[in-house]
């Protein structure tokens, strides 16, 4: 008797318009509905990754762990959206933006609820789980 091979399609549980259903790191996914957001680190030359990869570009390396995104990161630069792609209309205005945690950097939204005026470039954010009005999972920086 064959048995039907299961799909791991967790993906399509991320972000507003999800682009994939099935990725080689679909723990992400697993991650964060566990409230962490997740990177991979490279175990054969320490290299971290943000939006996670399983593969290393620096090594060649499949060698991958997962590490928690914790702590504080810097703002280094962001952009107030006025207009945004199809599909992220209704999110509109919103601010997209780069923390810089040193060893890595990630790129997100800045929480909706934070006003403009009071995001400065150095101020220390945190990343963190949300969960969309279409109840898809994503992430958000949030002021420390």
């Amino acid at each position: 008797m064959a048995m039907k091979k299961e799909t791991d399609d967790r993906f399509k549980k991320f972000g507003t318009v999800s682009f994939t259903a099935i990725t080689k790191t679909n723990d992400f996914i697993g991650h964060l509905e566990n409230g962490k957001v997740m990177g991979t680190r490279c175990r054969d030359c320490g290299l971290e990754f943000f939006p996670p990869r399983a593969d290393c570009f620096h090594c060649f390396s499949s060698h991958m762990e997962w590490f928690e995104v914790s702590g504080t990161g810097k703002l280094i630069t962001y952009s107030q959206l006025e207009f945004g792609p199809v599909g992220f209309e209704d999110d509109l205005p919103y601010a997209i933006a780069i923390l810089d945690y040193e060893d890595f950097k990630v790129f997100g939204r800045i929480a909706g609820d934070i006003p403009e005026d009071e995001i400065t470039l150095g101020m220390e954010m945190e990343t963190k789980v949300t969960r969309l009005p279409n109840n898809q999972l994503s992430y958000v920086f949030q002021k420390v």
